[in-house]
């Protein structure tokens, strides 16, 4: 009976064993957690911004797009040898003329 009372508790031991380890684990698991916590505030800020910053970005791209596109659109539809054709046209060179000078 006294190897029976050893192994058994060789085995208490053994559980024992695995079960600081296991606390151990979790203690260092959760406190690289609570880092991460902890850090997620300092980052949301950034992050927050980028989000911000790339939907303006999306929306200020889609209302130009829209714009340009039914401008260009409604141009080709009217008829090209105008008077008022020749005017926007006439316009437009000179546009750029001036913002390259």
């Amino acid at each position: 009976m006294t190897d029976a009372v050893a192994k058994t508790a060789s085995g208490d031991d053994a559980a024992m064993q695995s079960i600081a380890e296991a606390m151990r684990d979790a203690a260092t698991t959760g406190s690289g957690r609570s880092t991460k916590i902890r850090q997620s505030p300092s980052e949301a800020g950034p992050t927050a911004l980028e989000t911000i910053s790339r939907t303006v970005y999306t929306g200020s791209y889609v209302v130009s797009y829209g714009i340009v596109y039914a401008t260009v659109f409604l141009a080709q539809l009217l008829p090209q040898e105008n008077p008022v054709m020749h005017g926007f046209r006439d316009g437009g060179r000179a546009a750029m003329d001036e913002l390259s000078e």
